[in-house]
């Protein structure tokens, strides 16, 4: 097993989503749900990767400052939508670190290591 942890991005990747409606997390898509099911048996790390927690300090969408506390709420309606949805808590982060090994998200781009070209 390897060291280290999976990111999963959720707004469109383990949520359905169809633009911002108020916070308000999408259903889940049960392709990722199960892939991430997989992953824990197999006893692998996943973290949920979400600017939704990035309590930048800058005002967001609905007019609301992301602040810490702002985050703190937000990370607790992501813990309890995973609990609704895939039946246990993951870690929730807006933040890579040297351990983590994959990230899986709707709006990335893979590039070779150190070649900057597009797979």
């Amino acid at each position: 097993m390897p060291e280290g942890w999976i990111g999963v991005d959720l707004d469109g990747t383990l949520a359905e989503y169809h633009g911002w409606n108020g916070g308000e997390i999408g259903k889940p898509i049960p392709a990722m749900v199960e892939r991430v099911k997989k992953w824990m048996r197999q006893g692998l790390e996943v973290r949920i990767f979400t600017a939704r927690v990035a309590a930048s300090g800058r005002t967001n969408v609905d007019g609301v400052v992301d602040d810490k506390a702002y985050a703190e709420k937000v990370t607790l309606q992501i813990q309890g939508w995973c609990i609704q949805n895939i039946g246990f808590v993951l870690p929730v982060t807006c933040q890579k670190d040297f351990l983590m090994i994959d990230l899986w998200d709707d709006r990335c781009h893979r590039v070779e290591t150190n070649t900057g070209r597009e797979l």
